[in-house]
């Protein structure tokens, strides 16, 4: 009798299925694990945090991964939010920190700007009507992985916890995390080359 109450505490049967790891922070993630998965994503590379600036100082040469994974025909997509936006405003005063919002949005478009111009690279702003649903949710999407953080109040997103998701199933977690950044994305407006 005990046998199999220990088997079903240990495997993942339900809608925990595609659940991986969950971190408390998302800075509680290992560089490691970004790294790897970055490095392992073939088709889709879709990053649609809200700032994305983290990955240059967590992930090494992450530029140099970039120019790889274009080069190589994957598809690589940033999601950014409007640095100008009145979302991005109003989360500078709810965070309340000295690297603020707007200016780690210009820093990942500083970034992108130094990588010229890239066949498969793409960076959209989310649209005003849904920066507030943006900036809440982060989804970085690896090919069939995901990880995924919701922003927690007046939390910035390295404090707030982390998902890391594995797609099982049709219509399981991962697709519908999938399904919100890409609506997001459907409705974003296209960032002018610089």
């Amino acid at each position: 009798m005990l046998w199999p109450k220990a088997v079903k505490e240990r495997l993942k049967t339900g809608g925990d299925l595609e659940i991986v790891q969950s971190y408390p922070y998302r800075s509680a993630a290992p560089s490691t694990l970004w790294a790897s998965l970055i490095e392992n994503t073939e088709d889709d590379l879709f990053l649609s945090g809200y700032t994305n600036y983290f990955f240059w100082t967590l992930v090494p040469a992450f530029s140099q991964a970039l120019r790889r994974k274009t080069r190589a025909g994957c598809r690589v997509r940033f999601l950014l939010g409007d640095p100008d936006g009145e979302v991005t405003r109003q989360r500078e005063i709810i965070e309340d920190v000295a690297l603020t919002v707007s200016t780690r949005i210009h820093m990942t478009l500083e970034e992108l700007k130094r990588l010229g111009d890239l066949d498969n690279l793409e960076v959209r702003f989310s649209a005003a009507e849904d920066a507030v649903n943006h900036v809440s949710l982060s989804v970085f999407r690896f090919d069939d992985q995901e990880l995924v953080t919701p922003h927690l109040a007046r939390l910035v997103g390295h404090d707030s916890p982390l998902m890391h998701l594995r797609r099982a199933n049709e219509g399981g977690m991962f697709d519908r995390f999938a399904e919100h950044a890409e609506e997001l994305w459907g409705r974003g407006v296209p960032v002018a080359a610089p």
